[in-house]
């Protein structure tokens, strides 16, 4: 049956569409030039599209991109890129290709004060795995391939990457934080005090299969206690933290909304900071010199964000956290652009939530552009750069060979104008498509 187009669709009903597809496969015919032997997995071929070159190489124009089982084998001039026979061809004319979206700060169990959270306060285990099975489903289908997920419940992120990886749910490729470490009453769930409190928590997280360890170092926007500007862990509950981390090869990465916490966790080699509301320019050249990371989650603070917080219920304190920490937040965002620290796109909203007549993962490249970015700035935020971040540049962030077939299309060149974001159509994730609102696509 055909699929229903997705774009600008309510939540609930892409939800609704999204938990009730099975895996997706494209068919289709083609002209053939070269054989495919009969143990070789089945070819995929995208013909016509052009390719961007995110990481800086040519630009393939009227395209031929060959995928094998999960990942690309060939890229070139549609007139000379053989086919080879029984291969699915996918026609791409007029439209741009640009590599999976990635979202480096996700919470698929996420809950926030007011209404909608309060609903959630008795939700079971396996009920939020349900939940955010659902949510990733979301998330593959808006365009977002690889996402990082950096604080969810008691396991579930674990079992959910597991699931995904056997492929028994559809979802984007995941790496995860684990719990959010925190001094006892801070902004997360796995309290700890004194520093070997936070060795035996981090060694915990590493043992559970985490990919990075996440603390809070400062107060949070939803917080009823603690100031954001805060720094309430000791030097030696800090360093200990991240020495235990990177002795067995683990980042570190902090909600941060303070400078002074900053600066204390600088000192002892942290390797990022989410957020970053009120970090000062000192602050943001010390990032720029040790290569520390910034994810700015700009959406949740700037006013695309109201019709998010407005659906949930949120209660007017909260949404005074948001007003009097946006501007702040801005300038820092606009700092960090013109300092040129590395920065990866993270929304901390759902990537499919609508924000400004977009999905939040959108509507966060099109900040960071109206802050300073060039658009193949922006585009590489969530390509590349966070590729990097994850050190997983040789197998995703770019369209190119011996790379998983994580592929977007779009109707318009987002080297030009980054809105083009906003008419993503098709999704494949690992050469399988989740999504093709043009064509008739048929479930294994």
């Amino acid at each position: 049956m055909a699929m229903t187009s997705h774009k600008f669709l309510p939540a609930a009903a892409l939800c609704a569409a999204a938990l009730c597809m099975a895996p997706l496969a494209v068919f289709g015919g083609g002209t053939t030039a070269m054989a495919a032997t009969p143990d070789s997995p089945a070819i995929t071929a995208l013909v016509g599209g052009t390719v961007v070159a995110v990481d800086g190489g040519a630009t393939v124009h009227n395209s031929t991109v060959l995928v094998s089982g999960e990942r690309i084998v060939r890229i070139g001039p549609a007139d000379s890129t053989p086919i080879p026979a029984g291969a699915k061809v996918i026609p791409m004319t007029g439209q741009w290709l640009i590599p999976g979206l990635m979202n480096m700060h996700v919470h698929l169990g996420l809950k926030l004060p007011g209404a909608a959270g309060d609903s959630l306060v008795t939700e079971t285990d396996p009920e939020e795995a349900l939940r955010m099975a659902g949510n990733a489903r979301l998330s593959l289908l808006s365009g977002v391939t690889t996402l990082r997920l950096v604080g969810e419940d008691h396991g579930t992120d674990f079992a959910l990457r597991s699931a995904i990886d056997r492929g028994e749910v559809i979802g984007p490729r995941i790496k995860t934080a684990g719990e959010v470490i925190i001094p006892t009453g801070g902004h997360g769930s796995m309290e700890a005090d004194g520093p070997y409190g936070f060795a035996h928590v981090v060694r915990e997280q590493i043992k559970s299969g985490a990919d990075w360890i996440k603390i809070a170092i400062s107060g949070g926007i939803s917080d009823t206690h603690g100031s954001i500007s805060a720094a309430p862990m000791t030097d030696e509950e800090m360093s200990v933290l991240i020495e235990v981390a990177h002795r067995n090869g683990i980042k570190v990465t902090a909600h941060n909304g303070s400078s002074e916490a900053a600066r204390q966790a600088l000192k002892f080699g942290i390797d990022g900071f989410e957020h970053g509301y009120h970090l000062d320019a000192s602050i943001l050249k010390d990032m720029k010199a040790k290569g520390v990371w910034l994810v700015p989650t700009i959406v949740v603070t700037q006013p695309g964000a109201l019709e998010f917080y407005h659906k949930i219920g949120s209660p007017p304190w909260y949404l005074e956290r948001v007003r009097i920490t946006g501007a702040d937040h801005w300038a820092m965002l606009q700092n960090a652009i013109r300092l040129g620290v590395n920065i990866a796109l993270g929304t901390d909203q759902f990537p499919f939530e609508p924000n400004d007549g977009t999905t939040a993962t959108v509507a966060e490249a099109e900040l960071y552009v109206k802050a300073g970015m060039t658009p193949l700035q922006a585009l590489q935020s969530a390509t590349t750069q966070a590729a990097k971040m994850l050190a997983m540049d040789a197998d995703v962030g770019s369209i190119s060979v011996g790379k998983y077939a994580d592929i977007v299309a779009l109707d318009a060149d987002p080297i030009k104008d980054i809105r083009a974001l906003r008419t993503i159509h098709f999704v494949m994730k690992g050469g399988v498509v989740a999504r093709d609102d043009r064509r008739e696509i048929v479930a294994n």
